[in-house]
């Protein structure tokens, strides 16, 4: 699907008046952009006398990141269909009371489901947000605009997918769901921006 195809085919249909790929999957998107580039970091300290120190560390960001781009290159799919399943979940008849009660059962399980997946991209780049911070520090430091941008597009990706979880509450009725919900992503957006922050301030350019 939307993971195989050219860039220029990508953007053209995102900037298109389809719904999908949307926020959630460029935020997924833009994920798997910050792990190809920390990883780049990763591959031009891998071999240098200079580094040689943390090859083993390395190594294994190399092979942390190829796994992560890849799960991130499959939730871009991942969002647009649960994006998808909402609008069909809209499509059901509603002619009778059964089926009226089949549809709205229906339509709160596609938004669970359509919150639950950016909630997962967020969660997921931000537990190897680390990886990106070690490439900054101890990598190859021609490339340190590389882990830079590697850093800050992975918050962009977090606070995009955030939001795309916040646009979902806003539909559903199980209260419970929605404050917990609420809560995790209050929680990471403040435990994201003040990662970067951290970051940030060490470098001296």
């Amino acid at each position: 699907m939307f993971k195989d195809y050219k860039i220029k085919d990508f953007l053209n249909q995102t900037a298109s008046n389809e719904p999908t790929p949307g926020g959630g999957s460029i935020a997924a998107l833009t994920g798997a952009i910050a792990f190809s580039l920390c990883e780049m970091v990763a591959n031009l300290s891998l071999n240098k006398e200079k580094y040689a120190i943390h090859k083993k560390d390395f190594e294994n960001i190399i092979k942390v990141t190829e796994d992560l781009r890849e799960e991130l290159l499959d939730d871009i799919n991942k969002d647009a269909s649960s994006f998808d399943e909402v609008m069909k979940a809209f499509k059901l008849p509603k002619s009778t009371d059964e089926e009226k009660k089949v549809r709205s059962a229906k339509i709160q399980e596609g938004y669970k489901y359509a919150a639950s997946v950016p909630m997962g991209i967020a969660e997921k780049i931000f537990k190897s947000l680390e990886v990106i911070e070690f490439v900054i520090n101890n990598g190859n430091q021609n490339a340190l605009t590389d882990g830079l941008v590697s850093l800050m597009s992975a918050r962009t990706a977090i606070l995009g997918a955030l939001l795309n979880v916040k646009i979902n509450l806003g539909s559903i009725k199980d209260k419970e769901f929605v404050e917990e919900c609420n809560k995790k992503v209050n929680a990471l957006e403040t435990k994201t921006i003040d990662f970067e922050q951290r970051v940030l301030t060490k470098i001296n350019l």
